[in-house]
């Protein structure tokens, strides 16, 4: 990952970082895949690029609101 977070001028770096972990848990229980493989899901969707454009405010979206984004993504990809 290497980026850094920020929103109006703060960096939010760490509270994003533990949501994305949160999310990729998630996503890794329910698709039933080790976490290194739902981390790469997740940072190839457009739901991980929504989430580090910290201007549209999803990272401030709890982490089961995010894998709910995730899952729409996936239906309407397929």
């Amino acid at each position: 990952m290497g980026n850094k977070y920020i929103f109006n001028g703060k960096d939010i770096t760490l509270p994003v970082v533990r949501k994305i972990e949160r999310i990729v848990n998630i996503l890794s229980e329910q698709l039933h895949i080790d976490f290194e493989t739902a981390y790469q899901k997740f940072l190839s969707s457009r739901t991980y690029t929504n989430l580090a454009n910290t201007n549209n405010y999803l990272w401030a979206e709890s982490a089961e609101y995010i894998v709910d984004d995730f899952f729409r993504e996936l239906n309407n990809t397929h």
